[in-house]
């Protein structure tokens, strides 16, 4: 996921303070340890957008506690907070995921391939 150079100051500051609603619905979505982090100017081109106005890289990691993913990603779906809130970042944001119109429309964030992984 990439972030518009225009809010680069501002997504950290937005997620600071997620609407506890938001936290809550993650939390009823069986989603744990979430974390973004923020990567500034990318190393790296954007192909197919050379005229975007990219400022870095967003990368997320979560965990799923959960047994059933196909329902727990319906549930923030049907939030209407958290579809506000999605209003709100999926516009500092561009989805390197082809098509992709939203958080609420389906994929909008990439799914990188997990390459190793370490756990007690």
């Amino acid at each position: 996921m990439n972030t518009r150079l225009v809010i680069v100051d501002h997504h950290p500051q937005i997620h600071a303070a997620v609407w506890p609603t938001v936290l809550e619905t993650l939390r009823r979505s069986n989603i744990v340890d979430y974390s973004i982090h923020l990567l500034p100017s990318p190393p790296f081109a954007v192909a197919g957008s050379p005229d975007l106005d990219l400022a870095g890289l967003l990368i997320a990691t979560f965990k799923y506690i959960g047994s059933d993913w196909e329902s727990d990603s319906k549930i923030a779906a049907a939030d209407p907070e958290t579809v506000r809130w999605w209003g709100i970042t999926d516009g500092m944001q561009h989805s390197f995921v082809e098509g992709a119109t939203g958080s609420k429309d389906g994929p909008w964030w990439y799914q990188c391939e997990e390459v190793f992984r370490h756990e007690k």
